[in-house]
């Protein structure tokens, strides 16, 4: 694809890695746009947020004063994107910045007694004030940041700055990260377990809520239910301890415990599932569980987050009912139809969203 030199997009991204670094991959791949990529790799959030915008700005004007010209900068918001324009300004350079929210800070889970919490929520509110263009990937990304805004801008009693929150709604969109649904789709199935198999292919980490998956999965195990296991995702140096618990209660069940060692062995163990669940405490958007229902796998999650626009009511489970959800399932099997794997997926495939990333990144 021959690029279009009229765009030239600075890439900046102090987080390479994980659902930020498959985007901007499937952005640079469909967009025939000039892009140029500074990241940094993808650990120590706090610290990218408190101090990557004076790194970057002076890897950008390196750029630059190597005769490199840009039209627009793209950046996530683990980017101070305020200090950022600052700083280049101060250089002489003033360029449009769009911003992509693939999650924000106001409505991340169990952080209230957290004092350090609020520097992030101003950080994400300026970077949006300094933005000319803001896109989130969800609607609920989107609501629950404006909601954030509003609540912090009530606490300024003496100064009136609600306002700023049409500003910032005004130049916002929702546009949904693309997934390339093709690397899946060349994968063969391969043969089903006896049951039921079961996919979580998570994070593993207490957000996710891992404790109800396993203590359901324990408890319908018990009851003598039989089912297959698949266990995927990260896993960190300070994992949870209910991970090393389900391996020894659930081992009788348990066909994969573990990361996957490439793309290809991850894409076969999904081929295997027949279920995919979510008890995320939050999700911005659900990437993980999308892949799994690309490859056919009947996905059960929680009436709440991101889900509710991404599934229909049928696969999501009210509060407190994930137990009985999977109980019915595993006795009474319902697999996912091809037709319906790829009306539930379909949508949120890069072919379906490119206008709307050109459109959103092209600046007058």
């Amino acid at each position: 694809m021959q690029p279009d030199t009229t765009m030239r997009v600075l890439l900046l991204e102090p987080y390479y890695g994980g659902s930020h670094r498959a985007f901007l991959e499937g952005l640079q791949y469909v967009l025939p746009f000039d892009f140029t990529l500074i990241s940094l790799p993808a650990r120590k959030w706090k610290m990218r947020m408190q101090l990557a915008a004076p790194w970057m700005a002076e890897q950008v004007m390196d750029q630059v004063h190597g005769g490199r010209f840009f039209d627009v900068i793209l950046c996530s918001t683990f980017l101070d994107v305020a200090l950022l324009r600052s700083l280049l300004f101060k250089e002489g350079l003033n360029l449009p910045a769009a911003v992509y929210f693939h999650e924000n800070q106001f409505a991340y889970p169990g952080q209230a007694a957290d004092p350090a919490r609020y520097q992030f929520t101003a950080l994400n509110f300026t970077t949006a004030l300094a933005a000319d263009r803001i896109a989130f990937n969800s609607r609920y990304n989107h609501d629950t940041f404006m909601r954030g805004v509003r609540a912090y801008l009530r606490k300024a009693t003496d100064m009136d700055a609600e306002h700023m929150l049409a500003g910032l709604r005004d130049k916002s969109v929702v546009l949904y990260p693309g997934m390339d649904f093709t690397r899946i789709d060349g994968v063969s199935g391969s043969s089903k377990h006896s049951a039921p198999v079961m996919i979580w292919n998570h994070r593993w980490e207490h957000d996710k809520d891992p404790d109800t998956f396993f203590r359901v999965l324990a408890e319908l195990s018990e009851e003598g239910i039989d089912f297959g296991l698949i266990v995927l995702g990260q896993s960190f140096a300070r994992r949870p301890d209910v991970f090393s618990r389900a391996l020894e209660i659930l081992r009788p069940h348990i066909l994969h415990f573990g990361y996957a060692e490439d793309e290809q062995a991850y894409f076969r163990f999904l081929r295997r599932g027949d279920i995919v669940v979510s008890t995320a405490k939050h999700e911005f958007f659900g990437m993980a569980v999308l892949e799994a229902v690309r490859a056919g796998c009947r996905p059960v999650v929680p009436d709440r987050l991101a889900y509710q626009e991404l599934f229909p009511r049928a696969y999501r489970y009210p509060e407190g009912r994930l137990k009985p959800v999977l109980r019915s399932l595993l006795i009474h099997p319902k697999p996912l139809e091809v037709s319906e794997s790829a009306r539930l997926t379909e949508r949120f495939s890069w072919p379906r969203l490119t206008a709307g990333y050109r459109q959103w990144l092209t600046f007058p």
